[in-house]
């Protein structure tokens, strides 16, 4: 399933490098996040991986808000 999501509220590209990383490691997960569009495209095995991303996105920058 592709899946894109927008956010804002990261201060910079290397936190957004970071959550790609972190996203990446997620079995069933490819994240390719680009802070200046401020997207994410996500290609998910299953629906609920979706909220381990939003879980993971949370935990890394607090800051950051998913918009669905």
């Amino acid at each position: 399933m592709e899946k894109i999501i927008r956010f804002k509220g990261l201060c910079c590209a290397n936190c957004a490098n970071k959550i790609e990383k972190k996203l990446n490691k997620i079995k069933g997960v490819q994240a390719t996040m680009s802070y200046v569009a401020g997207k994410i495209l996500l290609e998910l095995d299953d629906e609920v991986l979706l909220e381990k991303v939003i879980e993971v996105c949370k935990k890394e920058e607090p800051e950051m808000e998913i918009i669905l």
